[in-house]
């Protein structure tokens, strides 16, 4: 089968959807698929208003609209509700071509925190974008649920995984800082909810693993707070098997990897009990879940650190990538489908 992933997110970004999709199509090549990425590589670009690392498409109807053309693809994915997303979905509907879509980022909720946009403006228009879709992928259940409540239609589960390979335990890096060292990792933006960690009083050390728009004002308003910027693979890894719990302040995320390699490294989990924590860590075995985050960090420090590997070794990049590939088939069932193309 010829797959088409359309997505707004790609490198040189550095965020979970960036990562689950190089991850996914990586698992489908070795299952014998094609997959051809559409991604800003190639487009005319100017910076996400923001977010000066993330390039938005100029005006790309055109050049998708030839590069689906020429492909021809058996399916097509739409991952993201950018430029690119929002030209393929326009290209799909007026040529009668069933896809699916992903949700992988709450964007009303973070709209909100940075616009006077009202929620269920925000929702209007991504329930919008995804009606058409015969399928629109999830990370979780309850993450399923919330988009139900909000009226979508035919949503369904598409879980996460993490490379053992490479977030395993061992072989940490050498930190001269007091002990337990509390850790968050990930985008350094507002919409994580970076500074409920940072305010905590906790024994020990806090430090932070990441960048963002967000990292210099925040090192200036804690400057006893460790922030070394942005790691990645087997360096990351080594990072966080220096510390002793990984502290997850976003009420956010849809799913949250990190969660899963910071669990993969042994690391037990404190975050709130909201949708992305409240699916994956099991409270009281790999992490604790608490509406008081200080509370959830010290009660953390005495998880058992193999059942956090435990868990982790049980969620592959392979079984996710085959669920995907299943949902793919939709895209050839037109006649079972009479109303997948919905209205534009």
């Amino acid at each position: 089968m010829n797959l088409v992933i359309v997505t707004d997110a790609w490198e040189p970004q550095v965020n979970g959807v960036v990562r689950t999709l190089k991850h996914t199509r990586s698992q489908l090549e070795r299952m014998g698929y094609q997959v051809s990425m559409l991604t800003p590589e190639g487009f005319r670009t100017l910076p996400c208003p923001g977010y000066k690392s993330i390039p938005l498409a100029i005006f790309p109807y055109r050049k998708v609209s030839k590069t689906l053309s020429s492909l021809n693809p058996d399916a097509i994915h739409i991952a993201t509700e950018g430029p690119l997303g929002i030209a393929a979905r326009r290209w799909c509907l007026k040529n009668k071509r069933l896809f699916t879509s992903s949700y992988h980022t709450q964007f009303p909720e973070y709209l909100k925190l940075r616009l006077p946009i009202p929620l269920w403006l925000s929702y209007a228009w991504f329930r919008h974008f995804h009606r058409p879709a015969v399928r629109t992928l999830v990370p979780t259940a309850s993450q399923q649920q919330r988009l139900e409540q909000h009226g979508f239609k035919d949503v369904v589960v598409w879980g996460r995984g993490v490379d053992m390979a490479i977030f395993k335990p061992g072989n940490p890096v050498t930190l001269d800082l007091p002990r337990p060292i509390f850790v968050n990792m990930g985008r350094v933006a507002v919409e994580k909810n970076i500074e409920a960690f940072l305010e905590l009083k906790l024994p020990g050390s806090k430090l932070v693993i990441g960048d963002g728009p967000d990292l210099h004002m925040l090192q200036k308003k804690y400057p006893n707070v460790q922030f070394v910027g942005a790691k990645f693979g087997t360096e990351l890894a080594r990072w966080l098997n220096a510390c002793d719990v990984f502290v997850f302040p976003s009420q956010t995320d849809t799913f949250g990897l990190v969660l899963l390699e910071a669990m993969a490294c042994g690391l037990p989990i404190a975050a709130y009990p909201v949708t992305g924590p409240a699916d994956i860590v099991q409270h009281g075995v790999t992490g604790m879940l608490n509406h008081d985050l200080h509370t959830a960090a010290l009660q953390a420090l005495d998880i058992n650190r193999q059942n956090c590997i435990d868990y982790a070794s049980q969620q592959s990049w392979e079984n996710c990538s085959e669920v995907f590939a299943a949902y793919m088939h939709d895209n050839n069932n037109a006649s079972e489908l009479p109303n997948a193309l919905g209205t534009p």
